[in-house]
């Protein structure tokens, strides 16, 4: 069959055409990799790229995340020839789409509506009166600790001033370590887990740290080489109450979960409640 000039003309129209119809969109990104027709773009391997690496290494991540991503989408691509009916799993997609657009939505509206600048007095409020939620799970304690050699010059001083919780003693204590004190440590002001403490000190076979605390406040102990001298000013066992300093970061994160709880469950309400009274639920029976 003859092909006139006019016909030739459109055929090759038609095909130039149907080609263009078939050239991908990148909307403005830089291929790098392309299989299956799909596409692994420049700026999407610059956005997965971490900050701080050598060059050496930016080379060796982007060669394996390249491989990685061929892999994964010949797999994909021959998973979807073998599972004939994905009605399930379109199901289970568009459940998990359905909960990450409410998730995202109540963010959003936690952010706009409800302020998360808690007070101090709501935190510490509520602590007292959720004080079962904060309990102690490894003793704590709160004190003074120096430790010097046995041929340190007046020991008869430390041992009257590390037992003293006077200004004047500590003041001692901190310029006699200057120079004499191979450690020193000054947490009167600050809750320390005992097993932090008690590993400055040389251990004692068959005695837990709690134990050398039952009504002892002033602990003595020396190896070959040092002296070491303990004074507690407070203590918490396992099971008591947790300080408020220690608790509060907790305490407030609580708050503002009820908080944000109470507030997502009103809002559910308000817009049950507005529905039925614009009649836009209807029960069919």
């Amino acid at each position: 069959m003859r092909i006139t000039g006019i016909g030739l003309c459109l055929s090759l129209s038609l095909c130039l055409c149907a080609a263009c119809s078939h050239t991908p969109d990148h909307q403005g990104k830089t291929p790098l990799v392309e299989t299956k027709g799909r596409f692994l773009y420049r700026e999407d391997l610059q956005a997965a790229l971490p900050a701080g690496l050598t060059t050496d290494d930016s080379l060796l991540f982007a060669d394996r995340y390249v491989r990685r991503w061929i892999e994964e989408t010949l797999l994909y691509e021959k998973a979807k020839e073998n599972i004939p009916d994905n009605a399930a799993i379109e199901r289970q997609v568009e459940n998990y789409r359905r909960t990450l657009i409410l998730h995202t939505y109540r963010q959003a509206l936690i952010h706009q509506k409800l302020a998360d600048n808690v007070g101090e007095e709501e935190v510490e409020a509520y602590y007292h009166s959720h004080a079962g939620l904060f309990r102690v799970e490894s003793p704590l304690v709160k004190g003074l600790f120096i430790k010097v050699p046995l041929k340190a010059p007046q020991l008869s001083e430390v041992r009257r001033w590390y037992k003293s919780d006077s200004h004047e003693a500590v003041e001692h204590l901190e310029k006699y370590s200057l120079r004499n004190a191979v450690k020193y440590e000054y947490f009167y002001d600050k809750w320390r887990p005992v097993s932090e403490v008690f590993a400055w000190m040389p251990r004692q076979e068959g005695i837990a740290a709690e134990n050398r605390l039952q009504g002892n406040r002033h602990i003595e102990l020396q190896d070959t080489a040092f002296h070491y001298f303990l004074h507690i000013t407070d203590y918490r066992a396992a099971g008591e109450e947790e300080p408020y300093e220690i608790a509060r970061v907790r305490a407030r994160e609580l708050l503002l979960n009820e908080r944000q709880a109470a507030f997502l469950k009103q809002a559910d309400e308000d817009l049950y409640r507005e529905a039925i009274e614009n009649d836009e639920v209807k029960y069919y029976q």
